[in-house]
C-alpha cells in the first residue's frame, strides 16, 4: 500500500507540476489571466503619464507677451494645410520667428504630418474648435465642449505628443464655461489685438498697411494659412516680418 500511495503521490506531483507549468506558460503567453506582467504594468504606467490631465491655466483671455520689452506673438489661424502651411512655415523659418498656430481639429487629423512639422520647427499649437463656429457662443455648453474637447484630442494626436497650449474662440466667440473648460484643460484664452484682415481679400499691401496701422493696439496678431487661397498672407509675412525686426520688436508667445 506505501508503495502504491507513494507512486500516486507521484503522479499527483507531476500532475501538479504539470498545471503550475502550464499556468505560468498561459499567463506569460496571454497575459490577461489576472496578472499583470513588469513589463504591462510599465506600459501602462506610461500611458497613463502621456495621458495625465495638464495643469489648469489662467481663464482670461490673453493678448501680452511672455517676452519683455518690444514684443509680438505672430499666430496663424485655420490650418494646417497641405498648400498654404509649409510656405508660412518656410517665412517664418527665414527670419527666425516663432508662431502659434491655431488649427481646426479635422484638420490636424487629415495632416499630422504637417503638424508635427510645426511643433518640431519650435512653434505651439493653439485649439481652435473642431468647425469653426463663430456662433458658438449661443449654442449649449455641450456643443461648446464637443467642439474644444475633440478638437484638443484631433490636434494633439496629430502632434503626436505636444500639447495644445492656448484655445482661440472662432470669431472670438468666447463664453465665460468655454474660457473656463479650456484652461481646465490647460489652454489659455487666446484673443489678439491686430487683425491683418487676410481672409477678406484685397492685396498684399493693404494687409501690410492694416497690420502697421493697428500694432498699437497690442502684441498679438492675427494671419491665416487656410481657408481660401493664402498667397497675399505669405507675401504680406515675408514682408512685414523683417520690417517688424527693423522697427526694434521681438517675437515671442502669449503669455501662459
Amino acid at each position: 500500500m506505501a508503495r502504491r500511495f507513494g507512486r500516486q503521490s507521484g503522479i499527483i506531483g507531476a500532475t501538479a507540476a504539470a498545471v503550475v507549468s502550464l499556468g505560468i506558460a498561459g499567463t506569460l503567453a496571454f497575459g490577461n489571466f489576472g496578472t499583470t506582467s513588469q513589463a504591462e504594468a510599465e506600459g501602462i504606467g506610461s500611458a497613463k503619464a502621456k495621458r495625465a490631465a495638464p495643469a489648469p491655466v489662467d481663464p482670461s483671455i490673453v493678448h501680452a507677451s511672455d517676452r519683455p520689452g518690444r514684443s509680438l506673438n505672430i499666430t496663424i489661424d485655420d490650418g494646417p494645410s497641405p498648400v498654404w502651411t509649409p510656405k508660412v512655415l518656410a517665412v517664418l523659418k527665414k527670419y527666425n520667428v516663432k508662431a502659434v498656430f491655431c488649427m481646426i481639429g479635422p484638420q490636424a487629423k487629415a495632416h499630422p504630418d504637417l503638424v508635427k512639422q510645426v511643433v518640431a520647427a519650435g512653434h505651439r499649437l493653439c485649439d481652435h474648435t473642431i468647425s469653426h463656429d463663430t456662433g458658438m457662443n449661443h449654442k449649449p455648453e455641450s456643443y461648446q465642449s464637443q467642439q474644444i474637447l475633440d478638437a484638443q484630442k484631433m490636434i494633439e494626436d496629430a502632434a503626436g505628443g505636444a500639447r495644445v497650449e492656448y484655445y482661440r474662440a472662432p470669431g472670438g466667440a468666447f463664453t465665460p464655461y468655454s474660457r473656463k473648460l479650456a484652461a481646465d484643460r490647460g489652454m489659455r484664452p487666446l484673443g489678439w489685438n491686430v487683425d491683418s484682415k487676410d481672409f477678406e481679400g484685397g492685396t498684399v499691401e493693404g494687409i501690410e498697411a492694416t497690420v502697421r496701422g493697428e500694432l498699437s493696439n497690442g502684441p498679438t496678431v492675427l494671419f491665416h494659412d487656410a481657408g481660401g487661397e493664402r498667397g497675399r498672407t505669405v507675401e504680406a509675412l515675408d514682408r512685414l516680418l523683417p520690417w517688424m525686426q527693423q522697427q526694434g520688436y521681438g517675437f515671442g508667445f502669449p503669455q501662459r
